[in-house]
């Protein structure tokens, strides 16, 4: 199991083995199920096999899994391994390398050159309270900066970090709650942007809405920050529910976004979703206006196994690919009760379906080998 990841007892459930003797999956009584919660730039390739009560049985006490991943765990000569790959060596969210006295430290520093500005404090308290790592960073000057401005979202997704209506899912971190001013948005970028060698600055980040309703203070802020800085990547990773506003950030000198995505088909991805004024088709249309502005696109592939791999997605992923032309896969866990996620999406689960993640990334390396693979935003050579 990789450094950083976690492994979760999951309450009320019971774990399910094989029988290679019998060829047949048995529940095993007495014993606890576990699932890990995998590091970052690693993708689950199985998700922990286990049953709930059936109807009768206390069904209605099994509550949903908190917003976490449940990769397979085992326990094998005294260690605990997991089912996952590296999709991305960097260590950017890697624990070992990130100093929590030295963030500490730093933040009441920083606040202190800054005292008025509401975003520095609100980061400080992502880091400090909530331990968003992107936070994190930022207070040690290195890797990416998050730069959170919208407290409003289009769609109500239903494994949404921020804001759940759901008693039954808690949201793991709050949304901030005021509309940060271009001038504070261009300080916390600018103040990264010249300690860090080839900075990422992101809009679109878990403790936010859909950046896009803010498009006007994104724009005005990007104008700012590139009257200073040229050599920073900008990046927004967005829902893309507004070609019309990706358009003219990008002419205001956006170089990249990274499009949050579960399903390539549009009654999977409305089912997860729930759009609420915009339609598929314009993530679509505003992929295709990114790529005509020469802008670096990825999709932010919220991945399942049992769903991500099985035969159709995978199908579709592929004519998607060659359709849009994307630059980047991010593969990320989707963080979701994965029986529930099966619920709410309507999607038949067939394992002679499933082609298996692992065999559905290396498949897609030589089919497009051009197609960068990996988790985090990638600096971009400006």
């Amino acid at each position: 199991m990789p450094e950083g990841s976690r492994l979760f007892m999951l309450p009320d459930r019971v774990p399910v083995g094989y029988d290679a003797q019998t060829g047949s999956f048995l529940e095993m009584d007495g014993y606890f199920a576990v699932a890990a919660f995998v590091a970052p730039a690693y993708t689950g390739t199985y998700s922990s096999a286990y049953q709930v009560p059936l109807p009768g049985k206390g069904e209605g006490r099994v509550r949903v899994l908190p917003l976490f991943c449940y990769t397979a765990a085992a326990f094998y000569k005294g260690d605990v391994y997991v089912t996952a790959i590296r999709v991305d060596r960097s260590s950017r969210h890697d624990p070992r390398f990130i100093d929590l006295k030295l963030v500490r430290k730093n933040s009441a520093k920083i606040k202190k050159l800054f005292p008025s500005n509401r975003l520095i404090g609100h980061l400080a308290d992502c880091a400090l309270i909530h331990g968003c790592p992107g936070a994190q960073n930022f207070f040690l000057s290195r890797e990416e900066c998050p730069l959170p401005v919208s407290s409003r979202c289009n769609a109500s997704c239903a494994g949404c970090i921020s804001c759940q209506k759901s008693k039954d899912i808690p949201a793991t971190q709050p949304r901030i709650r005021f509309t940060p001013s271009p001038e504070e948005v261009r300080d916390v970028a600018l103040f990264h942007a010249r300690r860090v060698k080839n900075p990422v600055l992101s809009f679109g980040q878990g403790c936010e809405g859909e950046p896009l309703l803010e498009a006007g203070l994104i724009e005005k802020s990007i104008r700012l920050i590139r009257n200073d800085t040229k050599g920073a990547t900008i990046n927004m990773n967005t829902n893309a529910s507004k070609p019309e506003l990706v358009a003219r950030l990008f002419d205001a000198g956006l170089d990249s976004i990274r499009v949050s995505i579960n399903s390539v088909r549009e009654t999977y991805y409305n089912r997860y979703y729930i759009p609420r004024d915009y339609k598929f088709k314009h993530a679509l249309k505003s992929i295709k206006i990114a790529k005509r502005k020469k802008g670096f696109v990825s999709i932010n592939y919220l991945t399942m196994p049992g769903f991500t791999d099985s035969r159709d997605e995978s199908a579709a992923l592929r004519k998607f690919i060659e359709t849009y032309k994307i630059d980047m896969i991010q593969w990320r866990n989707l963080n979701f009760d994965p029986l529930h996620y099966f619920k709410i999406i309507k999607h038949p689960v067939q394992p002679s379906d499933m082609i298996g993640i692992r065999q559905l990334i290396s498949s897609l390396k030589k089919s497009f080998p051009s197609l960068k693979m990996g988790y985090y935003n990638p600096r971009l050579i400006i």
